[in-house]
């Protein structure tokens, strides 16, 4: 006698596609970019105040960033109010961590473009973004002491945790709170010296992957947002020196471009945009004549790279490849 046949098998449905919704998936990566193009449109800004030019340019371009910046900030809080919990993911892989403590040096940076026509506003964004990079910077230290020993390897998305604080003393010193704002430049430089020598024992020590080595340019930025702040607040000679030592960073990184870029361009390209503008601002802010002159072929430089990289990151993004390709969390 035959076997009874066998019931047909139901076929199994399709693997759901990505969720609706717009910017369920902002990646992170798209903020160190934007951060650069704001250090670039304030070196703008101080070149043309100093040649005594017409600002409208600066200005028209300082408009633009922000408003580039408001429109980051909103397709990212949009992926957070539908789950936080991508907040901890992001931060939990290194392109987010780098990503989310830019995003929040942008905002304090941001006050610096709104400081010629809105004090309280500027201030207000100072202090909001110095507000929520404390809470990253809480929260990547608490990651440290919890972590595994791999987990607590020196890297240069240190400085930004560490020492992006700095940026608020832009807008801080200029509105007469050169108390706090030579409490952040005393507290932040202690913070990169120490993450400059971690760093240089473990460079000395070991060979750094091809795909990171772009984000070494992040030992540049400290000092060059540094001098920036130490020379609003007329402190000299703290001013010539972090200057001097970001020009001798910038050399050293230009010397060895071919080495830095040998994995090819990437997200992590991002990493060039803010520490090079952020160097022509600083040395544009110089009392000594030779640091001045020094600047405007640094802000050349970041006119032609900080755009660039930004339009491929930005291309990235649009794609939807950025998000995928830096591990971004998804809502």
């Amino acid at each position: 006698m035959a076997p009874p046949p066998l019931p047909p098998v139901a076929p199994r449905p399709p693997p759901p596609g990505p969720r609706p919704g717009l910017w369920r998936a902002t990646p992170p990566a798209v903020f160190p970019p934007v951060l650069g193009l704001i250090a670039l449109a304030l070196g703008w800004r101080r070149a043309l105040a100093e040649a005594g030019l017409p600002p409208a340019a600066g200005e028209m371009l300082a408009g633009a960033t922000a408003l580039l910046t408001l429109f980051c900030l909103v397709a990212y809080a949009a992926k957070v109010l539908r789950r936080p919990a991508v907040i901890a993911e992001d931060l939990a892989v290194l392109p987010g961590r780098a990503g989310l403590t830019a995003a929040t040096m942008a905002v304090m940076a941001t006050g610096a473009i709104a400081l010629p026509y809105a004090e309280g506003l500027a201030r207000g964004l100072a202090l909001a973004g110095l507000a929520l990079h404390a809470a990253l910077m809480l929260h990547f230290l608490a990651g440290l002491a919890r972590g595994p020993a791999p987990a607590r390897r020196v890297n240069p998305v240190w400085h930004l945790a560490l020492v992006g604080g700095i940026v608020a003393g832009q807008v801080l010193a200029p509105l007469g709170l050169a108390a706090p704002a030579q409490a952040l430049l005393g507290v932040t430089m202690a913070a990169a010296v120490a993450v400059w020598a971690l760093s240089l024992r473990q460079i000395l020590a070991e060979r750094v992957p091809a795909p990171l080595r772009p984000l070494l340019a992040i030992h540049l930025a400290p000092a060059a947002i540094g001098a920036t702040v130490a020379a609003g607040l007329g402190l000299t000679a703290v001013a010539t020196g972090l200057a001097v030592l970001s020009l001798g960073l910038l050399a050293v990184l230009v010397i060895r471009l071919r080495w830095l870029t040998e994995a090819g361009v990437s997200p992590l390209w991002g990493a060039f945009t803010f520490p090079l503008a952020a160097t022509a601002g600083a040395l544009l802010s110089q009392e000594a004549t030779w640091l001045r002159l020094a600047g405007a072929p640094v802000l050349a430089l970041a006119t032609l790279a900080v755009p660039w990289i930004a339009l491929r990151v930005f291309r990235l993004w649009g794609d939807g490849s950025l998000g995928p390709r830096t591990n971004a969390a998804a809502a």
